[in-house]
């Protein structure tokens, strides 16, 4: 079962992965992605990001997001660690540690998981800059990345 947490405070990605093991031989594969806050967008420096979210409403997507990947791949676990509040460049802000038996399950169940994060996590970004702040909007390209993993139903 893919474990998620929304928290202001920063992770440990070793400890996770430590914890994500522990006890465990039947895991072959091991895929972790963490996000970090970068310096720059748009070409424009960025001196802070202030994430927010409603709390309920955070979870229960990103849970729901986690069985859906639990749903589509043989996975062993997992983590997703989401956090809030005001980072820094260089501050870790998402977390997917995913275990599978096999190397392809779980590079899938990460990609598809960052990729449905990005665009349908309720998570709001506010970049702070020389020119003031602004909410981030949107990419296309992360719309698109995205739109590879829709099912026909």
């Amino acid at each position: 079962m893919i474990e998620v947490r929304i928290q202001p405070h920063d992770f440990d990605v070793a400890a996770e992965i430590d914890r994500l093991r522990a006890g465990r031989t039947d895991i072959g594969a091991l895929v972790t992605f963490t996000g970090l806050v970068r310096d720059m967008a748009g070409g424009q420096p960025i001196a802070a990001m202030t994430l927010e979210h409603y709390p309920a409403m955070a979870l229960r997507q990103l849970e729901t997001i986690a069985r859906e990947a639990e749903g589509r791949w043989p996975l062993l676990g997992g983590t997703i660690i989401h956090r809030h509040g005001r980072l820094a460049p260089g501050d870790q802000i998402v977390l997917v540690a995913i275990a599978s038996a096999h190397r392809h399950a779980a590079f899938e169940a990460a990609m598809f998981l960052m990729d449905w994060l990005k665009t349908k996590a309720p998570f709001w970004k506010k970049e702070e800059g020389g020119d003031g702040a602004r909410w981030v909007a949107a990419r296309a390209e992360d719309d698109a990345a995205a739109g590879r993993w829709l099912r026909e139903t």
